[in-house]
């Protein structure tokens, strides 16, 4: 509590943030001609490369109503939003080449949007006010119309501001047509962070810490780990510390974590028959926190990160970042099974129970705090070979310069703040057929989860295929992609408040 705030008081000044801005405009950035026109959602080549894609002939349809809900965890009454009335969003699901069709019925006050998080998709349907769409209003609906390009675990969520930090997010499971994985049951597991109608919304907590450490005087405290342990200073959380993660774990301090929307007084129970082969699909739908998943003295055998299959590894845990998501296989054992998704720093946790119907339930209070062994997360794992990008050198070079800090809590890619109001001031622009590289080069001292839109990324070499990757601090992280889906496409960090504060921008297609 004494020392953390005067570390994190370095991460914003102001000499620092300029020395950054001052070193990206002395770093040779390639150009594009002058003249050139930006390729719009609204194009004729965004239908053209849609029909290229294949197509199995059949349609998923879901209805979405994105609305106020009333429920209760935890013992407390809550008041959020979600979709058709529920804090657990429907799970949308179809195979590769089925045409999705999702109407969003609009009951908020204000208005919204859907991305579709992981796909490489055609543009216009990418969900993003103000770069690939007009929000959808209050009181109005709207149909996405795509077609499912590739198979894997993805999910959706509002890009409206704080929106997705309520419930407003579900899961989406695209099918692979010739699946090579043998198993008798799946499980889809969302994880999420959670204070909307407990502590506060979460405009008043992107509020309070967009008022940077200067902000915190006269604030009460919420020991959330004991004397040593993270502390809340009103909605701030200090302390909060990751060695995996290369430091500060988070910035937002939350009562709750959950699990398919269950809170710890009542997990969710998953019934299977000792000896069968699960499949586990985890997505990581927090705003503010990485999860530490795994099961107690037994390993896992992780198949997929973000929807591509890696070499398959056996850990002990798996930690993702917000936004990730990662494939396991579980051998189920007799009685129940504890499933554990710590909040990685913040001594809380979110859990589940596997079952085969006898045995005793545990206790909450007896359940590991720790997960340790083999602990990775997706960015250091090997893609299958099946999906390796092909061996060419890069034609465009970005550097993203990872920026800002606590003081001001003014976050941005190369020292600009990104403003959707200008969303193609100071574009990383591209042409169609490049192969692209990006360094996440991160100058902060906190971990961010960068997320590109619209396709799907290479680390290094042979790395995972991603669409997020953790970028710790003072790390560079090179990633390389295809440019093979024309449009505007944003890309930023998946930390909520970070991306709201600025680090944000877009890649951009020009002919």
């Amino acid at each position: 509590m004494t020392h953390q705030p005067n570390r994190r008081s370095f991460l914003g000044l102001c000499v620092a943030t300029t020395a950054v801005a001052a070193l990206a405009a002395c770093t040779p950035t390639p150009r594009i001609e002058a003249g050139a026109a930006r390729i719009l959602p609204t194009d004729p080549i965004i239908a053209t490369y849609e029909g290229r894609r294949a197509s199995t002939g059949k349609t998923v349809s879901q209805s979405l109503t994105a609305g106020p809900l009333s429920t209760t965890r935890a013992g407390r009454d809550i008041s959020t939003w979600g979709y058709n009335g529920s804090l657990v969003a429907p799970t949308l699901r179809g195979t590769v080449g089925d045409q999705l069709k999702v109407t969003v019925d609009n009951k908020l006050t204000e208005s919204t949007s859907i991305h579709w998080h992981g796909l490489a998709m055609r543009n216009d349907a990418d969900g993003v006010p103000g770069l690939t769409q007009e929000g959808i209003g209050a009181g109005t609906n709207y149909r996405y119309d795509f077609k499912l390009p590739h198979p894997g675990t993805y999910w959706y969520h509002s890009h409206v501001e704080m929106q997705r930090e309520r419930a407003l997010y579900g899961a989406l499971i695209i099918d692979d047509p010739q699946e090579p994985l043998a198993y008798d049951k799946e499980w889809v597991i969302v994880l999420d962070d959670w204070m909307d109608g407990v502590t506060g919304t979460p405009d008043d907590v992107l509020k309070e810490l967009s008022g940077g450490m200067g902000n915190m005087g006269g604030m009460g405290g919420m020991d959330h780990g004991g004397a040593d342990g993270p502390m809340a200073m009103g909605h701030m959380l200090m302390g909060a510390t990751s060695d995996f993660l290369g430091g500060d774990a988070g910035d937002a301090a939350y009562p709750l974590h959950l699990f398919n929307g269950t809170s710890a007084e009542k997990p969710e129970t998953f019934t299977a028959k000792q000896g069968e082969r699960i499949r586990l699909r985890v997505i990581n739908a927090a705003g503010d926190t990485a999860y530490r998943f795994g099961i107690p003295n037994q390993k896992l055998t992780v198949t997929h990160t973000d929807g591509f299959p890696v070499e398959h590894t056996e850990v002990d845990a798996i930690v993702l970042g917000m936004g990730e998501r990662i494939d396991a296989l579980l051998t189920v054992g007799e009685g129940y099974t504890p499933v554990l998704a710590l909040a990685e720093g913040k001594a809380q946790m979110a859990y589940g129970l596997l079952s085969t119907g006898s045995g005793t339930i545990p206790a909450r209070a007896d359940l590991p705090t720790a997960l340790t062994g083999k602990v990775v997360d997706g960015g250091q794992l090997t893609a299958d070979p099946s999906v390796n990008l092909a061996a060419k050198t890069p034609d465009r070079v970005h550097e993203l310069r990872l920026t800002g800090g606590m003081m001001s809590y003014d976050w941005g890619i190369n020292g600009h703040r990104f403003d959707m109001a200008n969303p193609f001031e100071n574009t990383f622009d591209l042409r169609e057929g490049e192969r692209v590289e990006v360094k996440f080069v991160n100058d902060t001292e906190m971990w961010h989860p960068m997320h590109i839109h619209g396709h799907t990324f290479q680390i290094g070499d042979t790395g995972a295929r991603k669409d997020t990757v953790i970028v710790r601090p003072q790390e560079t992280v090179t990633v390389r992609f295809d440019a093979d889906n024309p449009g505007q496409w944003l890309f930023h960090c998946h930390n909520a408040y970070h991306a709201e504060r600025g680090m944000m921008g877009v890649f951009s297609y020009v002919n």
